[in-house]
């Protein structure tokens, strides 16, 4: 498609080749062409690598030689270039393959084992991603044997690997390898003990407790492997888990050679353990010894490691770029004191995550209560001290603001200039009490109907424009006030903080939800409608808005956030009703560069009114719809799947029957796999028994990244892989 960017007519019918021809030029007598070639290199750096290859470079002369610039094909990125086929792949490693140094193959599930061997033709890469890609531990071998120059290597260890399968030629690669990324779906040291010159490990654990069959996992298999990983040249340690015991056993097993010699380089250690992660006698021992021997730039530890503890007391840090104290009872006093040291220079913090911290902007973690309202001054100092902050999370939490001008947690985070990412609870975003501009928010029986009807409620406007009354942004808002100093932010989460969703991605899911905070109830359209303001913003999650009552400010955003690629929307007004869907038809209408959309709310109707207007989404790639009680159209459902030639993972999880979903995903798979080589279809009822194990078989990709509901503003450091 990119190479409709270079009309047909631009093809070479020139003696030189070099000079485009008259019909090509534009109305102004410009030419694309005309441009310099360093203005043409960064619009081509802007198309996918197959496509800039196999098609933009055979377009004319000129552009034959600058699709083959180095600042161009060094690098190539496969990863979500959905459209990169079997053949396509082969074919570009054929054309380039000498010339590539890095290659990003992440998450490309699509393309089969015999494909992936070609990453040998590239003999002169130094880093390679192939997470999600099948690889067994004898094709590994096969390719890592030629790649003498590599040292960054991310892959998967999945059941069946073998390490003893690996050549010594395999070995002798590894043991130059300085980055090692390694996701475990096995309990396995998997290529580690192989990797002797390591400066940055990356774990990631997603070991079911269970097989497929039933059997109990454990530690244990791994009695007998080789399990002395060599960490001496350690500088970064990450250990990323998902829920299940298993995870933490193995994880443990990992973190037994490091305690007994901590690296003296070590400058980030951070583990993610969703839950409790109880101390053992080696983690101690391990915290202890990097208490006394290392200074940390960038610190992530589970929960129970630090609540009670004087731990951070005793760490020491020197320009620290990362911190997450995710669910941790760390009080506002001791953050302060421990971290903050009474408001000592952070200038060179860059993430924070304190999501979950629901004491973290209070003096006391033991006296309050979630209604209290925060201690204005702990956040002050924190802003003051951590003055360039660009991603913060505060989420999962109750933060009340008390009256008082300049008091206000919107008035003093606007002071955060520098923000990228936010993640805020809807109710820490209202006003400290009641506008007399806002009219109070409408009982449950007063809500909009569910549907595209045009039924009319009293009291309840029936046109969902952008500019009624409710849908204006109030300048006097605090709300609007802070987006208005942070407008190059590009990724914004509003997070009801009782939320639980249906189907999460670190904490089971939960039935019966609490009811949204009382706060909440004073965020409405208006507040919605302010988050247009953000002209930059890429990224938006909006879940348990109670006062949402036509979804008017959707249209706000859908109009001037114009480079919108994702966006997920859950549990918005009252709970059994669909209050929106009107207002979200007008909105897709606007969204021509929305990639993803999650939308999650009870009893919603997918129905032809809802997949015409998501039609007009002309970008989109993936979507996922999860409502308890939901229906949805399968004629619907084919006819956007026709229209919509770019969408590759189509989840449904509803309330219809498993016979109904079983037919449409093969309708649908049958229809449309030949032409969609990466097509990931699941439609399955959301409360049926058996969907553990349909999950279980949704590539990794999709599933963290939007069929699972997560925050992910400060999940991880910045730039901590590729």
């Amino acid at each position: 498609m990119w190479c409709k960017v270079f009309s047909p007519q631009t093809r070479d019918t020139s003696n030189d080749g070099d000079a485009p021809p008259a019909a090509a030029s534009m109305a102004d007598g410009a030419h694309l062409l005309g441009f310099s070639d360093e203005i043409l290199l960064h619009i081509l750096s802007h198309i996918p690598s197959t496509d800039l290859v196999l098609n933009v470079r055979r377009t004319c002369r000129k552009l034959a030689v600058l699709c083959l610039d180095k600042s161009l094909i060094h690098t190539v990125l496969l990863q979500k270039d959905y459209e990169a086929s079997e053949d396509k792949v082969k074919q570009l490693v054929r054309e380039i393959g000498r010339e590539i140094q890095q290659l990003n193959m992440a998450g490309c599930y699509w393309l089969s084992g015999s494909t992936i061997e070609h990453v040998a033709r590239c003999r002169g890469l130094v880093k390679v991603n192939l997470s999600g890609c099948r690889l067994t531990s004898l094709r590994l071998s096969k390719m890592l044997s030629v790649l003498q120059h590599l040292r960054s290597l991310a892959i998967d260890v999945s059941p069946g690997f073998d390490a003893s399968q690996l050549s010594g030629e395999c070995k002798a690669t590894l043991s130059r390898v300085r980055e090692l990324k390694q996701t475990l779906y096995t309990p396995s040291y998997g290529v580690v003990p192989c990797c002797t010159s390591l400066e940055k490990l990356l774990l990631y654990f997603e070991i079911l407790d269970r097989t497929r069959e039933g059997a109990i996992l454990s530690g244990q298999l791994m009695v007998g492997q080789s399990n002395v990983p060599h960490y001496q040249n350690l500088r970064v340690f990450y250990a990323r888990l998902a829920p299940g015991y298993i995870n933490q056993e193995v994880v443990r097993l990992y973190l037994a050679v490091l305690s007994d010699r901590t690296p003296e380089n070590l400058h980030a250690f951070l583990i993610s353990v969703p839950g409790s992660f109880a101390e053992s006698g080696a983690t101690k021992n391990l915290l202890d010894s990097m208490a006394r021997n290392v200074v940390l730039d960038a610190l992530q530890l589970p929960k129970s490691w630090l609540n009670g503890s004087s731990l951070l007391q005793h760490m020491r840090f020197n320009n620290p770029f990362y911190f997450s104290f995710s669910r941790c009872t760390l009080s506002g006093g001791h953050l302060i004191q421990r971290v903050v040291n009474g408001g000592k220079d952070l200038r060179s913090l860059a993430s924070l995550n304190l999501s979950g911290c629901v004491h973290c902007l209070s003096p006391d973690s033991l006296l309050r209560k979630a209604e209290d309202d925060i201690d204005s001054g702990i956040l002050e100092t924190l802003v003051a001290a951590c003055c360039n902050l660009r991603h913060l999370n505060l989420s999962a939490a109750h933060h009340h603001s008390s009256e008082g001008p300049g008091r206000h947690l919107c008035q003093l985070l606007a002071r955060l200039r520098h923000l990228r990412s936010l993640s805020l609870p809807v109710c820490s975003v209202a006003d400290s009490a009641p506008r007399a501009d806002r009219a109070p928010a409408q009982p449950a029986m007063h809500a909009v109907p569910r549907g595209f009807g045009k039924k009319v409620r009293i009291g309840v406007q029936s046109c969902p424009s952008p500019f009624s009354s409710q849908a204006v942004p109030q300048p006097s808002s605090v709300f609007w006030s802070l987006l208005k100093n942070v407008p190059f932010l590009e990724r914004l989460e509003l997070i009801g903080s009782n939320f639980s969703s249906a189907m999460p991605r670190n904490e089971p899911a939960i039935r019966n939800s609490l009811p949204p905070c009382s706060r909440a109830q004073n965020v409405g359209d208006s507040e919605v409608a302010a988050i247009g303001q953000l002209a930059f913003l890429r990224h938006l999650t909006l879940a348990q808005l109670p006062s949402i009552l036509t979804g008017s400010g959707l249209v706000s955003i859908g109009l001037q956030c114009q480079q919108l690629q994702s966006l997920s929307l859950a549990n918005l007004g009252m709970m059994g009703k669909v209050v929106y869907m009107s207002a979200l038809s007008d909105m897709l209408k606007h969204c021509k560069q929305l990639k993803d959309l999650r939308l999650e709310q009870p009893y919603f109707s997918a129905n032809a009114q809802f997949f015409q207007a998501l039609s007009q989404c002309s970008a989109l790639q993936r979507l996922c719809l999860v409502s308890r009680s939901g229906t949805l159209q399968p004629e619907a459902v084919l006819a956007f799947m026709a229209r919509c030639l770019h969408v590759v993972v189509c989840h449904m999880f509803t309330g219809e029957s498993l016979t109904t979903c079983k037919s449409l995903q093969q309708s649908l798979l049958r229809s449309f796999q030949a032409e969609r080589p990466a097509l990931n279809v699941v439609i399955f009822p959301l409360l049926h028994e058996g969907l553990t194990d349909v999950i279980r078989d949704v590539p990794m990709v999709h599933l963290d990244e939007i069929t699972l509901f997560k925050s992910r503003v400060a999940e991880e450091p910045p730039n901590l892989w590729w």
